[in-house]
């Protein structure tokens, strides 16, 4: 028999706390979870907040822009760049992280841990 596991999600702010193109972080769950907002539009991707390089919790403070076609930040201690759709780090795989989904529900930033 198998059972279906329904997805947790985690309210974690309100969608006007995060201002564009920037960061916060949040405990989910015990995971410390980096949620970015990247331009005017809700856009919203969130990613482990762990540097795994450094073992601090930054990512969330790291500045957003791109590479090419990629949505990244960098991190504020090593400077590498973290994909926010997949967690992959461009500079290093080894050193990617997880990424979560992120949805609104009435103007609520929400969280569900990969």
């Amino acid at each position: 028999m198998t059972t279906a596991t329904e997805t947790q999600w985690t309210a974690v702010c309100a969608a006007g706390d995060i201002l564009p193109d920037t960061g916060v972080c949040a405990l989910v769950d015990g995971v410390h979870v980096a949620i970015f907002r990247v331009g005017q539009q809700q856009d919203f991707y969130a990613i482990d907040n762990v540097d795994p390089k450094a073992g601090a919790s930054v990512l969330s403070r790291g500045l957003v822009g791109s590479i090419g076609e990629r949505i990244v930040v960098a991190s504020p201690l090593y400077k590498n760049h973290f994909d926010l759709r997949s967690g992959e780090c461009i500079e290093a795989p080894e050193h990617s992280v997880r990424a979560h989904e992120v949805r609104l529900q009435e103007g609520r930033v929400l969280v569900a841990l990969a």
